[in-house]
């Protein structure tokens, strides 16, 4: 059903926006005549009623058109581009995690001290900061920045693309062309990420740690190393496990500026484009794409959740009429 109505709401805004496809696929020159002929090829003269149940029906049947700016399938052009977001965000959304648990549990540890309070701050600022704005300033330090320095060639990253142009290296070293590539950008993604998630996982681990059987354990000698990873980081997984299905959508919908900047061909890219070319068909599937995630990445949240959390499964079990996830 909210898959149903997000998809709708797109259907409509997007073919109630200012501006008509057809006149993007002619020339400057061309004649109303021209116009009307292009409109009548892709359908657009329809009614909306009628353009959406065309829509709806062959969305159902599996079948998701062909782009209005380019004539390709956009099967073809999600799958070219899905690989791209997908190991870019993902990688990146790993490292945020595994940067922000580790500093928030260093920050927990200790808690308003000088560090915690510096660590903090620094965070909010990067936590804080628009990701375009990241990006290009990122690009200054790694290229005329490293170069103003005297750096060495290594450590002047490129800005732009996913391979060099026209490079022609195959192999370990093509790879290693991609990851220097890649490095901005996934900082880009994984620096505000991990900021997010270490505020989260200090506060998580930080109220576990005040918890009544912690301090009882603690008391009967149990030591420290075992009392933080039995009790309080597994205790405040609970939290982070729903923060991580939050965050689980944006390895495929949230670089789209980042892939903007950087000009990686992934979703994001492909959904400005086909938003400026008006291409209502690759518009509409993206945002099927990027609601389904969603609501599944809630879905599996909740699941997750229910399984690690014992106080909902003893509240199923005192309430045996309740749906399980």
């Amino acid at each position: 059903m909210l898959l149903w109505l997000v998809t709708t709401l797109t259907f409509a805004l997007i073919h109630l926006a200012p501006g008509d496809p057809a006149t993007l696929l002619v020339a400057p020159t061309a004649t109303a005549e021209e116009v009307a002929r292009q409109r009548a090829r892709f359908g657009l003269d329809a009614s909306l009623p009628a353009q959406y149940a065309q829509w709806i029906g062959a969305l159902l049947r599996g079948d998701l058109g062909t782009s209005l700016a380019t004539a390709r399938p956009v099967r073809t052009i999600i799958a070219d581009a899905f690989p791209v977001s997908l190991a870019l965000g993902g990688i990146s959304l790993l490292l945020s995690f595994v940067i922000g648990v580790i500093m928030g549990g260093w920050q927990a540890l200790r808690a308003r001290q000088f560090a915690d309070t510096a660590v903090g701050v620094v965070s909010t600022v990067i936590y804080a900061a628009p990701s375009f704005w990241l990006a290009l300033a990122l690009v200054v330090l790694a290229t005329s920045g490293a170069a103003a320095v005297g750096a060495p060639a290594w450590l002047r990253l490129p800005a732009f693309g996913i391979e060099s142009p026209g490079a022609l290296a195959t192999g370990l070293d093509r790879w290693r062309d991609i990851a220097r590539h890649a490095l901005l950008p996934m900082l880009v993604l994984a620096l505000p990420g991990a900021a997010g998630v270490a505020r989260y996982a200090r506060q998580a681990m930080h109220d576990a740690a005040r918890a009544p059987h912690v301090a009882a354990a603690s008391a009967r000698g149990v030591p420290r190393a075992r009392v933080e990873r039995r009790y309080v980081l597994r205790n405040a997984l609970t939290p982070l496990v729903v923060l991580f299905g939050l965050m689980l959508p944006g390895v495929i919908a949230g670089s789209v500026f980042v892939e903007q900047v950087f000009a990686w061909p992934g979703l994001g890219r492909t959904m400005l484009t086909a938003i400026a070319a008006r291409d209502y068909p690759v518009v509409l599937s993206l945002t099927v794409l990027y609601a389904a995630v969603v609501i599944g990445a809630n879905l599996l949240a909740d699941v997750v959740l229910w399984r690690l959390d014992p106080h909902q499964r003893a509240s199923r079990d005192v309430h045996p009429g309740a749906v399980t996830p």
